[in-house]
């Protein structure tokens, strides 16, 4: 059995691959000062609450965009699992890098767009919702070509809430009708119909650049609410970067 961390800003996912079958995944809070045997002992705690047996997994895989983070799990892997974990390094990950500096382009931008020329075949866009938007470009011949990137959804809300003094904390979801009638629900329109109207704008530009076959694929958190009412998104794939660190161990133990 496989595990496979995705550990992000905000959010920590895990998946435990049996095969080629996702058969558990948790999201988590990215909690930075954690020890190697916190880690250990939550993830204990999750194969067994999910029935799964720990003893089986041989090899662990990880995609980090927080450093703090990588020592602490690189202790963790051998303690608990008596496995070293493989951390992506996107020099070793298949994809031909063509970007000024490969070494800078973060391991989860990587890992989805490995699996997304896997999976949809290129030329293809990845759009990410996590902390920040992260727009990847793959060529049909699978070379990674690079992105955009923008500030995220959730920061986009918490940067409002902090900066003024009268307009509250909302949950962003898709509202119920274009024109607000009450603070939350002009804050909800304004906040919905601005992320899809930015990430339609930025995919409207790179479609018109790679052409029209080029496949839209989202992931991340807010990816089903966003590809709801996204004109270009094609699909939505929830376990992208979790299949892409599954593909990547298995790359790199067959070679």
């Amino acid at each position: 059995m496989l595990l496979a961390l995705d550990v992000g800003n905000t959010n920590l996912t895990i998946g435990a691959f049996d095969g080629a079958k996702l058969v558990a995944h948790w999201r988590l809070r990215t909690v930075q000062d954690q020890t190697a045997d916190e880690w250990g002992i939550l993830l204990r705690n999750l194969f067994s609450l999910s029935g799964h047996d720990i003893a089986k997994v041989d090899g662990v895989v990880i995609s980090s965009v927080v450093p703090p983070l990588d020592l602490s799990l690189a202790s963790m892997a051998p303690r608990y699992f008596r496995s070293e974990a493989l951390f992506v390094n996107p020099a070793d990950a298949g994809l031909v890098m063509r970007v000024d500096q490969p070494a800078e382009v973060g391991a989860d931008r990587v890992i989805n767009s490995l699996a997304a020329f896997e999976k949809y075949g290129g030329p293809c866009v990845i759009v990410d919702l996590g902390t920040a938007v992260n727009f990847d470009v793959v060529s049909a011949k699978g070379e990674y070509l690079g992105g955009v990137l923008t500030a995220g959804i959730g920061i986009s809300i918490a940067a409002l809430f902090s900066k003024t003094a009268r307009l509250p904390m909302v949950a962003f979801r898709e509202p119920e009708k274009l024109i607000g009638t009450n603070t939350v629900a002009c804050l909800q329109s304004g906040f919905y119909y601005g992320s899809l109207g930015m990430i339609d704008g930025i995919l409207k530009r790179l479609l018109e650049e790679l052409g029209p076959e080029t496949k839209v694929i989202a992931t991340g958190g807010q990816a089903t609410l966003i590809a709801r009412g996204s004109t270009y998104i094609q699909h939505v794939d929830a376990h992208l970067t979790l299949e892409g660190l599954r593909l990547l161990w298995e790359r790199k133990h067959r070679a």
